[in-house]
């Protein structure tokens, strides 16, 4: 019996015998890890036997030889692979790989990309690097369950048709190669540079047209704007879905990226954070840069979430960023930013809002603005609302009287928060009466009225915010609605942190007694 058979015949044993074992017992070493324990430490055979090596032995055999560095078997086992996918980055989760062993399974995948003829056997068409994808394939194909991965199964392979020759007929030309894809998330900052990274960067760029890198989730921190460019120059930009950009950069900075931007045709959530505009910077320039970033959302045709935050030019400039969005948003959010009441007003009117379902404004003043822009913005979104945060929008009761109406016809809304903002007990009660309709309204983040302050510089009276709390409370018990959930929170003046308090104060450190 060669060393192959013995491993197949191991492998139907053990799984028979793991249906018996007791559930309370300590497991003894499975006969299918001995086996392959044993394999391994004869390497030759181990590379000689995977050409005719079950599909059901390689991934318990490629996690062995994975935690044990076991590199040229490694790479001639990526060769051989007899899947579509080969998830390493579920592995590399699990067993935090060492370096040796990445570039190994990287260099088996280039000498198979380098074969002008590609093995009998091979069906590998995705290496994917995300730690959070197919978390369970490992464990599955250890055990008895293999068929549930359909994505990860070989292709039925097809029997062989002997052609015949006819004569005066050459063959067609050969069809290019299919490049294989490499899936991976980015996350691009200053520091280190990631060995891995830059090992992946080298084979993709020597492979180039035969090694697709994609990146589905790319997020972008402090890093120069040069070395940003370079990565994304192998990226394929059209694979990104998901992308965060946290620098604080200048306005101009943006601007270079902007046209990186407009190649990622399938963006589905855009996250932005921290442009600010330089004082040397003109006019002109100034406008340059802004016509270059928004005319990016005209090739954008699947952006469905798009967030905001610390943007220094949207001031009198929101509507150009909105006319050039083509698909309605399901998620804005606009934060800690300047508007004017022309930019809220066109909001409100754009088309774009209409099937909003999370909508955020915290951190945009709002005191010195009509409220009608508000209160047309949650009506035109009141049918599929479900997230509402207007925190620390500086929203008085008499702004706060007029939107109620808008905020009672949300029907769709499940949380609702406004904390930070001078309202009074009478008007909190006026909302709980105008909302408690609402069946998938849950969650209430509300400020402490103003009632409940002691002084002007915002110090809470906190047995007199208890008894406020317990009023509400007992509204809602009243009303039919004990299970709707209402949080009082507000920042305390020294430290900053919020005080909440359902039924308990949750207090920050600063009225805790020394």
């Amino acid at each position: 019996m060669t060393v192959l058979q013995g491993i197949g015949k191991v492998y139907l044993q053990d799984s028979f015998r793991s249906r018996f074992i007791r559930m309370s017992m300590p497991a003894p070493p499975r006969l299918l890890d001995l086996a392959g324990q044993s394999l391994l430490r004869h390497q030759a055979s181990a590379i000689a036997a995977l050409e005719v090596l079950p599909m059901e032995l390689f991934p318990p055999l490629f996690t062995a030889a994975f935690a044990g560095r076991y590199s040229e078997i490694l790479k001639v086992m990526v060769q051989a692979w007899p899947f579509a996918c080969l998830p390493l980055g579920a592995l590399m989760k699990e067993q935090q790989p060492h370096q040796e062993t990445f570039q190994a399974a990287l260099d088996g995948l280039d000498v198979l990309l380098a074969q002008e003829v590609r093995p009998r056997r091979w069906k590998l068409q995705v290496l994917d690097l995300r730690k959070n994808a197919h978390q369970d394939f490992w464990t599955v194909w250890s055990g008895t369950r293999a068929s549930m991965y359909s994505l990860l199964e070989p292709e039925v392979a097809q029997p062989m048709k002997k052609k015949r020759k006819v004569d005066g007929c050459k063959p067609g030309p050969k069809p290019p190669l299919a490049p294989v894809e490499v899936l991976i998330d980015l996350c691009l900052k200053e520091g280190t540079p990631d060995e891995s990274l830059a090992y992946l960067i080298q084979k993709v760029q020597q492979r180039k047209g035969l090694l697709h890198l994609c990146c589905k989730k790319l997020k972008i921190f402090a890093m120069p704007i040069q070395n940003i460019k370079k990565i994304l120059k192998i990226v394929q930009l059209d694979s990104i879905q998901d992308l965060e950009v946290n620098c604080t950069w200048k306005l101009s900075t943006l601007g270079k990226f902007a046209p990186h931007l407009g190649q990622m045709g399938n963006l589905r959530r855009l996250l932005l954070s921290h442009i600010h505009m330089s004082s040397h910077t003109t006019p002109a320039k100034e406008e340059h840069c802004v016509n270059q970033f928004t005319a990016q959302f005209l090739r954008l045709h699947h952006l469905e979430e798009l967030y905001l935050d610390s943007i220094s030019f949207l001031e009198d400039r929101l509507d150009q960023v909105l006319s050039c969005l083509k698909t309605p948003l399901e998620t804005l959010s606009i934060t800690n930013c300047l508007l004017s009441e022309s930019d809220l007003t066109n909001l409100s009117q754009h088309l774009n809002v209409s099937q909003l379902k999370d909508l955020g404004l915290s951190g945009v003043n709002l005191t010195n603005m009509s409220p009608a822009p508000l209160q047309v913005l949650i009506e035109r979104a009141s049918a599929t609302l479900q997230d509402l945060d207007l925190d620390e929008c500086g929203i008085m009761d008499s702004q706060f009287t007029v939107i109620l109406p808008a905020l009672g016809r949300c029907s769709q809304l499940t949380t609702f928060s406004f904390c930070g903002n001078p309202i009074s007990m009478a008007v909190l009660e006026n909302l709980l009466r105008h909302t408690i309709g609402l069946s998938k309204l849950s969650h209430v983040l509300y400020p402490a009225p103003l009632e409940s302050y002691e002084d002007v510089r915002g110090t809470l009276h906190l047995g007199r915010l208890a008894q406020l709390h317990a009023r509400l409370k007992q509204m809602l018990q009243e009303l039919g609605r004990p299970s709707m959930v209402w949080f009082s929170a507000n920042p305390c003046p020294h430290c900053g942190d919020r005080t909440f308090y359902d039924p308990e104060p949750i207090l920050c450190p600063c009225y805790m007694p020394a």
